[in-house]
């Protein structure tokens, strides 16, 4: 059976456009929209070269996408063209944008991301949230939202929905957190607790990771298996330019796969799974470091330094997440993995190890393993702008709000 794929929707809608007469002219708004802000300008003679319209039918969807505000008239393309020169359009930098949020074990953070793409505010707290009770970790969540909503108002910008990544299995609700083991969350409902009258979508954090990496990373191809990893370890699976859910929406949970059946005990309930090996606090315990922050930062100082304890733990720590990621890559068979999250910066020490697994565990070729440039801000970018993806894929959606 094959499991259920999932694309970017309205947050909060899931809805596909109908196939009626007012379904395509919403699905011609939106090719006009990805097609003005795939190109950064176009004219409407561009547009309707580029989707198959004509220049009668896109001067109509363009002059509706101006009055809701998403498109703006930039005056006369440069010099230089055949012919009449036409208006060129860009993508608004004022109006809706995308807020996304992440809740972190070790910190909160929210950004606002317009149209075009472009962080336009952003707020971190820093503070450990593992064992904490849900509602003051989001009554400080709440805080910084409204903060970065207030300084995007600002800007001329208005939330069009809220999206928070969290690190735990979440209900096909889109709302509900099943368990966040490292949280010691169970069965919290976020949108009963998060500030309301916005579209709100709360996904696990490595399946926003793996979104960013779609539309942000530079090269990713449309099948890879994502690797987050920071003091939790998740995956996400992206066939054919869209994730692989699985039945209960829980596809994805690497760092609880078991790599050594007997090992230490697990937030989970079980035993030995890879986070105990390769989680970022697995790597500093067995460094032999204390907590602190930026502890990645740290450890890439003292494994770039020659510290043999430290690069000794990053090597196993490779080891295990070669283990875990051999049985997902003989299974799957993407095209190729990739390394994002905090331990993206500690890849020059973690990778030797991993690739020498991967390389002689997997069944079929060596699977090239590359490392995110996004990072630890995947998830919170992968969260605001799968926003910003919903309006453009229903740009409609604004009118009907406003």
């Amino acid at each position: 059976m094959t499991a259920p794929l999932h694309e970017a929707r309205p947050p909060g809608t899931g809805r596909a456009l109908p196939d009626t007469q007012q379904g395509m002219r919403r699905r011609n708004l939106a090719r006009v929209m990805h097609a003005v802000s795939a190109e950064g300008s176009l004219s409407r003679a561009a547009v309707a070269s580029r989707i198959g319209l004509t220049r009668a039918a896109v001067s109509t969807l363009v002059d509706e996408l101006i009055r809701w505000g998403l498109l703006e008239e930039l005056g006369p393309e440069r010099p230089g063209r055949v012919g009449r020169p036409g208006s060129a359009l860009a993508v608004s930098g004022r109006g809706p944008a995308g807020i996304g949020a992440e809740i972190g074990v070790d910190h909160l953070a929210v950004c606002a991301v317009d149209l075009r793409g472009e962080v336009r505010a952003r707020a971190v707290r820093r503070g450990g949230n593992r064992g904490r009770a849900a509602e003051p970790v989001l009554e400080e969540l709440t805080a910084l939202i409204h903060q970065v909503v207030a300084e995007a108002e600002q800007a001329e910008l208005w939330p069009a929905g809220l999206a928070v990544a969290v690190p735990g299995l979440v209900a096909r609700d889109g709302r509900t957190v099943v368990r966040a083991p490292n949280l010691d969350w169970h069965d919290t409902d976020l949108g009963a607790l998060l500030p309301g009258g916005w579209p709100l979508s709360v996904d696990n954090e490595a399946n926003f990771g793996a979104l960013a990496e779609l539309w942000l990373g530079a090269g990713t191809p449309g099948d890879f298996l994502h690797v987050s990893a920071e003091i939790g370890i998740g995956a996400a699976v992206v066939v054919d330019g869209r994730l692989l859910r699985g039945k209960r929406g829980f596809a994805g949970e690497l760092g609880h796969v078991p790599v050594r059946p007997d090992g230490p005990p697990c937030p989970c309930g079980s035993r030995g799974c890879l986070e105990q090996y390769a989680g970022e606090e697995a790597v500093r315990r067995a460094a032999g470091l204390e907590p602190r922050e930026d502890l990645v930062g740290l450890l890439a100082e003292r494994a770039g330094a020659g510290d043999e304890g430290v690069r000794a733990a990053l090597r196993d720590a490779g080891t295990a997440l070669g283990i875990a990621l051999t049985g997902a890559v003989n299974l799957l068979d993407p095209e190729t993995v990739v390394l994002g999250g905090a331990l993206a910066g500690l890849s020059p020490w973690l990778l030797p190890a991993l690739e020498t697994e991967l390389t002689g565990r997997t069944a079929g070729p060596a699977c090239p393993v590359t490392v995110s440039p996004l990072g630890p801000q995947g998830p919170l970018l992968g969260a605001a702008h799968s926003v910003v993806r919903a309006v453009l894929d229903d740009p409609a959606v604004v009118a009907e709000r406003s």
